[in-house]
């Protein structure tokens, strides 16, 4: 069992944490509840920090004049400056942050889909845009993994962000640590996991870590994270899982049963067809790595990517061949 580093993950304070939305409510969501064991969670109400308090009138983005504002309906009042001001303020001031998971479609909060009013006391939506923090965080940090709660329950969706949380929270590590043996260590390990998401940046990654120029190590890190983030931008397509898989098969091949073999074979041809998870082929891996004893592998991030407690039991993949990430 591999040890994790705990990120630091920015989240929306009425997710789990406190009865903060407009009308006192707190949102279930099971995934920001069953990674407070593996995180360290930094809660935030936008809305409640510029002092609408609790209960509150709702607020609404509106057009008016071919710019956005935030106002408050019952009231009347504009609040966009007060929350422009505390998004520039809250996202300086945090440091060495991992990941956000904010409330979905929340005026404030919304990376995605919040709607836009004509008016304060519009009923129907003209468009829809991100919420002003959601936004302020996508333009700060735009290469850190983003999500909110709605879009979590989708189980690709989850996956991704959990990936890319894990592999940059133990990045930072080593980027702290200020040590080549470290950086070396870290490549070797997640060779696998990023030859399934970019096999033109893990041939850059790898010439980085080699460092065949001598490059001092915090320049050296720097422009190793760079790569990082852009090779985990995108989900992997289920193709680059089954050229991994069938890369590792190959470490075992010789030393397999017939039997065995098509074992293996048929569930990636299940996975292949949107049938099943990777979960029963990965683990056919697994078991043949410590049964033949193959420490390289063992090692390898891709077959547990983030802890294992975290990860579904066989879910049969969500739009396998979908962009979810439009």
């Amino acid at each position: 069992m591999r040890e994790f580093s705990r990120p630091k993950v920015v989240v929306s304070r009425c997710l789990e944490f406190d009865h903060c939305r407009y009308n006192g409510d707190m949102i279930s969501s099971p995934v920001v509840a069953k990674l407070k064991e593996y995180v360290d969670f930094l809660p935030v109400c936008a809305e409640v920090e510029i002092g609408l308090g609790v209960p509150r009138k709702p607020v609404r983005i509106v057009l008016d004049r071919g710019e956005h504002r935030l106002v408050q309906p019952s009231s009347g009042k504009d609040v966009t400056e007060d929350m422009k001001t505390f998004c520039t303020r809250f996202l300086d001031s945090i440091e060495n942050v991992d990941g956000f998971i904010l409330k979905f479609r929340s005026p404030s909060c919304g990376f995605k889909d919040v709607k836009i009013y004509s008016s304060a006391e519009g009923r129907g939506a003209v468009g829809k845009t991100s919420g002003y923090f959601g936004g302020a965080v996508l333009d700060k940090y735009p290469l850190l993994p983003t999500e909110d709660e709605g879009r979590l329950r989708n189980v690709r969706i989850k996956e991704h962000f959990l990936t890319k949380l894990f592999t940059f929270a133990a990045f930072r590590n080593v980027k702290s640590e200020g040590s080549m043996k470290d950086l070396i260590s870290f490549h070797k390990e997640n060779k696998l996991l990023l030859m399934a998401y970019s096999q033109v940046e893990l041939r850059t990654l790898g010439g980085i870590a080699a460092n065949r120029e001598g490059t001092p190590f915090e320049q050296l890190a720097s422009e190793y994270e760079d790569h990082l983030y852009k090779a985990l931008s995108r989900a992997p397509r289920y193709t680059s899982n089954i050229n991994v898989l069938m890369h590792a098969f190959g470490y075992f091949s010789d030393e397999l049963l017939s039997r065995e073999k098509a074992l293996f074979l048929d569930w990636v041809q299940k996975y292949r067809e949107g049938k099943v998870s990777l979960c029963p082929a990965i683990n056919t891996i697994r078991f043949w790595i410590v049964r033949f004893e193959n420490d390289y592998l063992m090692h390898q991030t891709f077959f547990e990517p983030y802890p294992e407690d975290l990860m579904e039991l066989n879910p049969i993949e969500s739009h396998l061949r979908d962009d979810l990430w439009k």
